[in-house]
């Protein structure tokens, strides 16, 4: 296990010493000491194990394939975004834009994430275990988002195929998006996938609120302006 130790040193350096780790063959890696850096352990594209030990900045975890990342303090602005595939846990909360355009992999955070998480989302899985901001899941078009309390306003707003499960209220819906209730499948996914990343959630999969896109705005239709003027 290779230990790498952030004070006083630039986050280039701190990157560059991760690859180098991962080049010697480390499976394993501890990062101390960040301080809040923005961009760490950017662009990992191996099955290496990245352990922050406090809180990230801005992007941490973005544009990574493969790699499993926890950061035990909170994180900052565009958590895993671009993500190919992987694992990214935060111990605390997140800012905004967490996992958006993630194409795969799974983004846990155990405290909020604020305003637009899941944007623009292309696949994989992002569990929430307290509230998110407003927009959440904004244009999302594959994958699935999961918030075991509330969400705010703008849930699911021009969502494509992106399938949202809330535990909590939810604070209004975004254009097109409409409230379904979960399958008998649907739900045991949630209670399974809760159970492996959030057991503090609990089994109450069949109680969530599943919101899916409407389709009114899939396929332009002038005898439906009014909506897409709303939406635009």
């Amino acid at each position: 296990m290779a230990e790498i130790t952030c004070g006083g040193r630039a986050t280039r350096e701190i990157n560059a010493e991760i690859r180098r780790a991962i080049a010697a063959g480390d499976g394993e890696i501890v990062v101390r000491d960040p301080g809040a850096r923005h961009n760490l352990a950017v662009a990992i594209l191996a099955p290496v194990r990245i352990r922050i030990a406090g809180s990230a900045g801005y992007f941490c975890g973005g544009l990574i394939d493969g790699a499993s990342i926890v950061v035990e303090g909170s994180a900052g602005w565009g958590l895993a975004e671009s993500m190919m595939n992987g694992e990214v846990i935060v111990r605390g909360s997140a800012g905004n834009g967490a996992a958006a355009a993630i194409r795969g992999g799974t983004v846990v955070i155990h405290g909020d994430a604020a305003a637009r998480l899941g944007v623009s989302m292309k696949g994989g899985t992002v569990l929430v275990a307290g509230n998110c901001g407003y927009m959440a899941g904004f244009m999302g078009q594959k994958g699935r988002l999961v918030v075991c309390g509330d969400a705010g306003d703008a849930f699911a707003d021009s969502m494509y195929e992106t399938v949202g499960f809330v535990g909590g209220s939810i604070g209004g819906l975004g254009t097109d998006a409409v409230i379904e209730n979960p399958s008998r499948e649907e739900a045991e996914w949630l209670d399974a996938t809760l159970a492996r990343y959030l057991p503090e959630a609990g089994r109450r999969g069949a109680q969530f609120k599943k919101v899916v896109a409407g389709r009114k705005l899939w396929n332009f239709d002038k005898r439906e302006w009014k909506v897409w003027q709303e939406a635009l």
